[in-house]
């Protein structure tokens, strides 16, 4: 079951027959006062999705040029396809989590079980993490950029946004 970090709170506190306690409360408060900057941060990601992907995945296979190689892991059209592909998947699944404050969604949905689908098909889960890496590195300059977006610190926001990129590379690799 996929929980927003809301109904995530209130679900442990009910397990235990608790009241929310303080710092529960407090951050779920601090949840609520980011709500824009997230939203702000989700659409900057989702309108820069496909050159994100692009971006990382051509940076990827310059670092990494055996896998575009003959014989390489995304050599051919259709494989480098499906690097594209799930790149993207990770990166939508990432704004998901985002949004929601809580990393449930993007394990449940997206990284339980990849490490062993790209084992199983022989996938190097290495080069899979540094292409999210690179979604992490391209997300976070353009989610930082102060401009058009609401003002404040952004600091804590944005080091939770790149927790989330570690999580998916720490997944496959």
């Amino acid at each position: 079951m996929v929980l927003d970090a809301f109904t995530k709170v209130v679900a442990q506190a009910d397990t235990r027959g608790e009241y929310l306690n303080n710092s529960q409360l407090d951050a779920l408060l601090n949840l609520v006062r980011e709500g824009n900057k997230r939203v702000d941060i989700v659409n900057r990601i989702s309108s820069n999705a496909s050159a994100i992907v692009s971006n990382a995945a051509r940076s990827l296979f310059e670092e990494q040029p055996q896998l575009i190689a003959p014989g390489g892991n995304a050599y051919t059209n259709r494989r480098a396809a499906a690097c594209l592909r799930d790149l993207e998947i990770i990166l939508c699944y990432v704004t998901y989590a985002i949004f929601a404050g809580d990393t449930s969604v993007l394990d449940d949905r997206a990284l339980n079980g990849l490490r062993e689908t790209y084992l199983a098909l022989g996938t190097p889960g290495a080069s899979v993490a540094v292409g999210i890496q690179k979604l992490k590195e391209a997300s976070l300059a353009i989610a930082g950029d102060p401009n058009g977006i609401t003002r404040g610190d952004c600091s804590a926001l944005l080091a939770e946004v790149a927790s989330y990129f570690d999580r998916a590379a720490s997944a496959v690799a």
